[in-house]
């Protein structure tokens, strides 16, 4: 088969591409048949992503959600230019990491916020052994119980532990089985499973 050329990875080509490590990123290394696709930095940002305040423990914050939440990676650190107000040149200035599959991006912006209930991820979990571990990671690594199946982390982010039985449970369409099951979840810190099926059967 001839070789093409092509704006796309997937080409018709008698050569590979092989993938190089850049060290943020994977780029294909075309072979000289090819015409590659011209693209920069700015093209291999995001569209929408989600930015995340730290005061100086951004690289912390993501490497433990990287080993806690599936489709979770750490995927660039980049360090400041110049000296800033809440660091000095060198310094992490922005991770840039995925927390199940969302792009986020860690500002290490020194003290001067703090994350509130304003703003919480809400992991959907399927049974009661992923609720159990995702809570007691958090709430294990220095963080905080709160009511209703949410948490904090040990750098004030909050979560919601969301067992999808529970979703299920206070919308359905019968109301008195929500009303059971919402008046059974509001008694409690992580969720129980088996309780909200309880007070939903009645």
């Amino acid at each position: 088969m001839p070789c093409v050329r092509s704006e796309y990875v997937d080409i018709l080509c008698t050569q590979p591409v092989v993938l190089i490590d850049t060290g943020a990123v994977r780029l294909p290394r075309w072979p000289e048949c090819v015409q590659p696709p011209r693209f920069g930095r700015a093209d291999l940002i995001n569209k929408n992503t989600i930015c995340l305040w730290y005061d100086g423990t951004a690289l912390e914050a993501a490497t433990f959600y990287a080993d806690t939440f599936p489709d979770s990676t750490v995927q660039a650190v980049h360090r400041a230019p110049g000296d800033y107000p809440a660091g000095k040149q060198g310094d992490v200035l922005t991770v840039e990491f995925t927390v199940m599959g969302i792009p986020c991006l860690g500002l290490n912006g020194g003290s001067a916020f703090k994350h509130s209930e304003a703003f919480s991820f809400q992991v959907a979990t399927d049974d009661q052994a992923e609720t159990d571990r995702l809570w007691n990671a958090i709430v294990g690594n220095g963080g905080q119980e709160s009511a209703c199946g949410w948490c904090k982390d040990k750098w004030g982010l909050s979560w919601q532990i969301t067992p999808r039985a529970l979703t299920t449970a206070i919308s359905d369409p019968d109301p008195a089985v929500a009303q059971r099951a919402f008046a059974a979840m509001m008694g409690m810190r992580k969720i129980d499973i088996a309780a909200i099926e309880a007070a939903r059967r009645g």
